[in-house]
């Protein structure tokens, strides 16, 4: 497999792993509907909980391969996958300065990204 091939699962992989830090999000919302203590409740939050530690363990698997400050530029799109998933399933508004400020993340991954 040649460097560009590399880089680019690498940065794929990046993002997903960013999508799944997004799905905490879910289940802390979902945890937060219930009764507190409740089955569902505790459902929802170890649901959080074993996101987070997925998620810790693949970010540490992907610093192995690429630097940190290149790794970190990337967190933005979490924000972004936030945003869908609180439009998509939560029914919540984007609005337009949601949008800026996706653009904004997407432009400075994309410029620092070629630096």
């Amino acid at each position: 497999m040649g460097r560009q091939s590399r880089q680019v699962l690498t940065v794929s992989a990046l993002i997903g792993i960013n999508l799944l830090y997004a799905c905490t999000g879910i289940c802390t919302k979902m945890a937060a509907r219930e009764a507190f203590l409740s089955p569902l409740y505790l459902l929802w939050f170890i649901a959080a909980v074993g996101v987070i530690a997925l998620y810790a363990i693949l970010w540490q698997q992907v610093l192995k391969r690429i630097e940190l400050s290149t790794a970190y530029l990337f967190k933005g799109t979490t924000l972004i996958f936030t945003m869908l998933f609180a439009a998509l399933l939560f029914g919540e508004a984007i609005t337009i300065p949601n949008i800026i400020g996706s653009v904004i993340i997407i432009a400075g991954i994309t410029l620092l990204a070629k630096a």
